[in-house]
């Protein structure tokens, strides 16, 4: 998966501009993507998958991330979310990865919508915001609590029951919501349904243990994909120092008689940030294969194991942050423009680190579980 991943890298850097000024992602882009099997990427292989390791996953999202943020982002968000098919009916999972092995499946989590129990099944209705790739989806899902006689139902495990039902495309609505500063080409606007029915089984409950007995099921879906955002976040920074060395052998500051790159401080700040990213590389693998050895041993991830995964996204994350702003910095009045890479690679990744899964009171709940402590969180 790595490998067709970059083979795609050349092109998405050639039209980066253009996905950027479009807000959205090509759909003949995502069509060949899809066909190269990358959105399905963590899909079970009995419903036609690659079900790779969460490392390969990691990988390809950071070097497609590299060739540009907002393509990787909208691969991170369709690859992860091709998990549900792990835990769906077997009925819904072949009518919608199997059946169609190019499909595009995507949406949020947040349990925004409300789902009236009816006969058959639920109907659903609500507005998110982030429904990033959408308009290339053909699938699309969003997080909804049960309603019954109009009253939340309440789940096992106490709390609302909270669903992911899954919707046609055609059902959804894609306002034009997504005006941001950064991460402008996932085409991240609000979705909205109204009344769809959704019938028996075409459905995830959240926190239900998946139908397939595999290492990579065990991995918790917001583990993998808190991975997933530092991935791009990863590739953000890989693509900023790129850029940043390139630059730095050819400027000359004003009133400077060394090149950029001659200067110790560059030398310091392209050090740093390389660092920076390979480091938060180094932690992440070694999270993920401690989590893969106990997957292949056990049927549960423990909260120790689960809590590093969650560590390494989000140092990725913000590592990520520092490095490009680093470089951003050192790069002078350069940096600014439209023109320079830099500049996009500085709003992309600070748009990044906004997402609740590597979002900064996370290594809270991390430190909680080093001293013993109730994590309190569902996620």
């Amino acid at each position: 998966m790595v490998g067709r991943a970059a083979g795609f890298a050349a092109e998405i850097r050639e039209r980066a501009a253009d996905i950027e000024a479009a807000r959205r992602m090509p759909e003949d882009l995502a069509a060949r993507m899809a066909a190269a099997g990358l959105f399905r990427s963590l899909v079970p292989a009995r419903y036609g998958g690659g079900q790779i390791h969460p490392r390969e996953f990691f990988d390809a999202v950071m070097t497609t991330a590299e060739a540009d943020g907002s393509v990787g982002w909208c691969l991170m968000i369709g690859a992860s979310t091709g998990l549900l098919a792990a835990t769906l009916a077997d009925e819904a999972a072949e009518a919608l990865f199997a059946a169609n092995p190019d499909a595009i499946v995507t949406g949020v989590t947040a349990p925004i919508g409300k789902a009236e129990v009816v006969p058959g099944g639920v109907r659903v209705s609500g507005r998110w915001p982030f429904g990033s790739a959408s308009q290339v989806s053909q699938w699309i899902c969003g997080g909804s609590v049960v309603l019954e006689n109009g009253e939340p139902r309440q789940a096992a495990q106490g709390g609302p029951e909270v669903i992911l039902p899954l919707f046609e495309a055609s059902e959804v609505r894609i306002h034009d919501s997504w005006h941001t500063s950064g991460l402008c080409g996932t085409g991240s606007n609000d979705i909205e349904v109204r009344d769809a029915f959704v019938p028996e089984g075409r459905w995830v409950p959240l926190g239900a243990p998946p139908r397939v007995d595999a290492p990579l099921y065990r991995f918790p879906f917001f583990g993998l994909l808190a991975l997933g955002v530092s991935a791009v976040c990863l590739g953000l920074a890989r693509h900023a120092i790129g850029a940043f060395t390139g630059l730095a052998g050819g400027k000359r500051p004003t009133g400077s008689r060394r090149t950029l790159a001659q200067r110790g401080s560059t030398q310091q700040d392209l050090a740093r940030a390389e660092a920076l990213v390979a480091s938060g590389q180094a932690l992440t693998y070694q999270a993920i294969d401690r989590a893969w050895q106990q997957a292949e041993r056990v049927d549960r991830l423990d909260r120790d194991i689960k809590a590093q995964l969650r560590l390494a996204a989000t140092n990725n994350a913000w590592s990520a942050a520092e490095a490009v702003d680093r470089l951003y910095h050192a790069a002078g009045g350069t940096s600014i423009y439209r023109s320079n890479v830099l500049q996009r690679c500085f709003r992309d990744v600070h748009v990044a680190t906004q997402h609740l899964m590597v979002a900064q009171p996370t290594y809270e709940v991390v430190g909680r579980v080093m001293l013993g402590m109730d994590p309190k969180t569902p996620l």
